[in-house]
């Protein structure tokens, strides 16, 4: 059959399984929409690219799909490429579909409309790979290898960028199908040499990431039969269920998980990149040595960063995991697996960055919204969260603190993760950075998102006061003008609340995911927290 590149692109995105679209429709992009109804996809008009990608994160952080991103050229792109950087980091399956110059006008600098000299090359520095569709025939494969990308390697944003001219230059191509694609497993030397020196261990312990959240029953089968405590990253919480006797929660930049991770004799880390923002949150300083430890993940280019460890295999976490239980059946750890792990529980609470008070305000959310998505911001509560906010499966907790760290990311997101369906969702963010992404509230309205978003106000950039204070610094900059919310709210078509206490945070929370539109819930830090927070900066 014939027909046009934009019509074969929907038509593809619909045969896997995407329904949902974010952008803002653009003269150079408008091809693109013209297909969407007959594609079954719906589509969320943003109000500034960088929250269309922001919603395409969150989007598919929650629901396990690739997010998809529609983009003018130029602008659209550039206001995107903070959003498309923090996916990135966080390994965020992302498709940006982009328009750009006609074939014809490529690298001409003739100064059109949205010009950008060398757009992909942009893209690309962001992006797991960037193309430029040239034939239209073409299309297809490109989206194939887009969509293999997400489904056997280690995720992240693709960019693909379609000339103006071929937008609805006519293809030759049957309807799309699910591409088959599977995940590598490990290499059975690999898993013998790994089953040997766990068998050895008399003090396993685990560590896993992001990367682990498909293989949350098979880790959790294997953490059983090796008797090994479960330390998890931010992107990991929920893998081992909070609750399962053998899940420690926290986070390995605490002391005493790092100290943990030093008198284990056999570390096996999962799906994780090791990154400082995981792993060195408190900036204590390097990770223990890792010589001894045998490293799982799908990427073979992060295996050996930052250091070399012991035993490194390429696989997809899930195959890896149910490989090395059965060959690990019968092991008996000299150690008391469950033992040690509340002992380490035990030690968290006991960790001079343990807050009672923000545990507090963790509970009123997980009372007020049981199996909530919380989505953070770079905010005080979310450095606390990184430890002191546990879930019980996976996907359940994320923020943009790790990774590449921007401000801004949690209203947005948190409407992409309400798109996806299924869970109630909540966003917390800051005082300032909610004036990053403010309009976007007014897509939540637009959208029926009944979404609770909770302003956590210390009237500035609380965190970066606490840091400059720790090198004397003058803080006058960080003291800035917050708005009038209640107000803000209601020009946004957004509901409002001021709660003063927990009780009060957790009826407003109840209401607010019963109505038609999102809330803005602003809470003052001085209401919340009575002791001293913060103060690890050195």
């Amino acid at each position: 059959m014939s027909w046009s590149c934009s019509e074969l692109l929907l038509d593809y995105l619909s045969g896997q399984g995407i329904d949902q679209l974010f952008g803002i429709p653009g003269n150079h992009t408008v091809s693109l929409y013209r297909g969407l109804q007959s594609a079954g996809i719906s589509h969320v008009t943003c109000r500034h690219e960088q929250g269309a990608a922001f919603m395409a994160d969150g989007y598919a952080r929650a629901s396990g799909r690739p997010g998809v991103c529609v983009l003018i050229s130029g602008p659209g792109l550039l206001n995107a490429a903070t959003a498309i950087a923090q996916a990135s980091a966080d390994s965020v399956p992302l498709l940006v579909i982009s328009g750009v110059a006609a074939v014809r006008d490529l690298g001409m600098r003739k100064g059109n409309l949205h010009e950008l000299p060398d757009q992909a090359a942009t893209a690309a520095s962001i992006c797991r790979e960037s193309h430029t569709l040239l034939d239209p025939e073409n299309l297809r494969a490109l989206l194939d290898r887009a969509f293999a990308l997400f489904a056997s390697s280690r995720p992240g944003p693709v960019h693909i960028e379609i000339p103006l001219d071929l937008m609805d230059a006519q293809v030759t191509s049957a309807r799309s199908r699910p591409i088959s694609c599977h995940q590598p497993g490990p290499d059975p030397e690999a898993i013998s040499r790994a089953a040997t020196l766990l068998a050895r261990s008399r003090k396993p312990l685990i560590l896993v990431g992001g990367g682990t959240t498909a293989a949350s029953r098979e880790l959790t089968r294997l953490a059983e039969t090796l008797d090994a405590p479960v330390l998890n990253t931010v992107n990991g919480k929920g893998v081992c269920a909070w609750g399962h006797p053998l899940c420690v929660g926290g986070s390995p930049s605490l002391p005493s998980l790092r100290k943990a991770l030093t008198e284990s004799d056999q570390v096996l880390a999962i799906g994780t990149e090791l990154g400082e923002t995981d792993y060195d949150l408190l900036m204590a300083g390097n990770l223990p040595a890792m010589d001894s430890w045998i490293r799982i993940d799908i990427d073979q280019r992060q295996l050996l960063i930052p250091s070399a460890p012991g035993l490194a295999m390429v696989s997809d976490a899930r195959l890896a995991c149910a490989a090395l239980r059965e060959a690990t059946a019968g092991t008996q750890a000299a150690t008391d697996g469950r033992a040690w792990a509340a002992r380490l529980r035990r030690g968290i609470k006991r960790e001079p960055h343990y807050h009672p008070e923000m545990l507090a305000f963790f509970d009123a959310i997980r009372e007020a919204v049981p199996d909530a998505i919380l989505v953070g911001d770079s905010t005080r509560p979310t450095y606390y969260a990184a430890w002191q906010y546990e879930t019980t499966a996976p996907r359940r907790y994320f923020h943009s603190v790790s990774g590449f760290g921007t401000l801004g990311y949690a209203l947005p997101a948190a409407f992409g993760a309400a798109a996806a369906g299924g869970s109630p969702v909540v966003a917390l963010i800051g005082d300032g950075g909610a004036q990053f992404t403010l309009p976007e509230l007014t897509t939540g309205a637009q959208q029926g998102f009944a979404v609770p978003v909770i302003v956590w106000n210390n009237e500035g950039y609380g965190e970066i006061e606490n840091s400059m204070r720790a090198r004397s610094i003058p803080v006058d900059s960080t003291r800035i003008l917050t708005p009038e919310f209640r107000q803000a709210a209601a020009a946004h078509r957004c509901e409002y609340a001021n709660p003063r206490s927990l009780e009060t945070l957790i009826a407003s929370l109840r209401k607010a995911t019963r109505a038609a539109v999102p809330t803005l819930i602003e809470v003052q830090e001085t209401d919340f927290l009575k002791t001293p927070s913060g103060g690890w900066y050195r």
